[in-house]
């Protein structure tokens, strides 16, 4: 048998170590201490695909900024907290968050192909341990299948599209024998961190059964237009040509997107690609990620300034989710006036308009 005389690709790998960092460029070897330390507190990750759009000779780098862990982080704010939003407390069984009436939140693995220096599960992610067992699915599921109430499942970790593709299918085939649950939603960084995961064998495997009535949504997280490189967008395409409706999630961070053109131009992009931007976060209390927030004040400008530069299906809504597990609260700016009887233009003029 004939050989091929051309040479085999080489497997480019992430960067997990602070040495890795320095080595790309990334870090100053003076910082490799700090750096060290920071890896001992939380993962640390950077893919290829996310690694070819950071510019490293850009100190102000979007991209850099999100993943490229800091010494920043050893600092801890006294509001801060170790689970912001509370997944703990409102933690039935392992891998189950049910914090509101008709939905949960389904956990199957903790471990992400990047890791945000600002994530809100920061102290969890990373952990394979965590990841839920046959058994301890099972008993999710179970859960979830005595609780009519429950009209959908939000698969979130970790991420779970790092599941084999046959492990998807069969989540989704369960999900979908649960009668009363009709949304079944991904969250994911995939299509961004590593879009060369996103194959029609998987875009096919998150497709319900034929017979099914259960409709699977896909929520992309995606902060900053840079990040929807050639491939990221095949793998929107791909999710979108498999019939899954596709919504986005987008962190508003200091340094990385706190500004109305920045936005504006990634929603934009965002819609091209048939992704309906749905929720603008402002950041968490996540310890050791002070620098990346800015006041709900900031974000409500900012907010205000796009009502008039994006069609409707661009504008996401801007939230927060209450520390301790009070849920997600929407912090759209005022329009309306009741004590003046009037209502403000996305302009800032004022106008009249009958209160009753």
């Amino acid at each position: 048998m004939q050989m091929s005389s051309e040479p085999s690709p080489i497997r480019r790998r992430s960067l997990r170590t602070s040495a890795d960092l320095v080595a790309a460029g990334l870090a100053a070897p003076e910082h490799k201490a700090g750096l060290d330390r920071v890896a001992e507190r939380t993962a640390v990750a950077i893919t290829p695909a996310i690694l070819d759009l950071i510019d490293p000779a850009d100190a102000a780098d979007p991209v850099a900024r999100q993943f490229v862990p800091s010494v920043a982080e050893l600092e801890t704010a006294p509001e801060e907290r170790a689970d912001p939003i509370g997944d703990e407390a409102y933690s039935p069984v392992k891998g189950v968050v049910h914090r509101y009436p008709d939905r949960v939140l389904l956990k199957p693995i903790m471990v992400c192909p990047v890791y945000c220096r600002f994530c809100f599960r920061r102290e969890a992610v990373g952990d394979a341990d965590g990841s839920l067992s046959a058994a301890e699915m099972d008993e999710a599921l179970a859960y979830v299948s005595g609780r009519p109430e429950v009209r959908e499942i939000i698969v979130t970790g970790g991420d779970p599209l790092m599941l084999p593709p046959s492990r998807l299918a069969d989540l989704v085939t369960r999900v979908a024998r649960l009668r009363h649950v009709e949304v079944l939603r991904f969250h994911t960084r995939i299509p961004v961190a590593e879009p060369e995961r996103i194959t029609p064998v998987l875009a096919g495997a998150l497709k319900p059964p034929a017979e099914s009535e259960l409709a699977v949504w896909v929520s992309v997280h995606v902060n900053h237009s840079k990040e929807l490189s050639p491939a990221a967008r095949q793998g929107l395409r791909r999710l979108a040509e498999a019939g899954l409706p596709l919504v986005s999630q987008t962190v508003l961070l200091k340094g990385v997107n706190d500004d109305a053109a920045v936005l504006e131009e990634l929603f934009r992009a965002l819609v091209r690609n048939r992704v309906r931007p749905y929720y603008l976060h402002h950041p968490d209390l996540a310890r050791g990620t002070a620098h990346f927030r800015l006041s709900i004040a900031e974000g409500q400008a900012i907010m205000r300034s796009l009502r008039g530069r994006l069609t409707g299906i661009a504008q996401p809504t801007y939230v927060l989710d209450i520390p301790g597990g009070a849920g997600k609260v929407p912090l759209m700016p005022e329009f309306w006036d009741e004590e003046r009887g009037e209502v403000t233009d996305w302009r800032g003029r004022r106008h009249k308009y009958p209160p009753g």
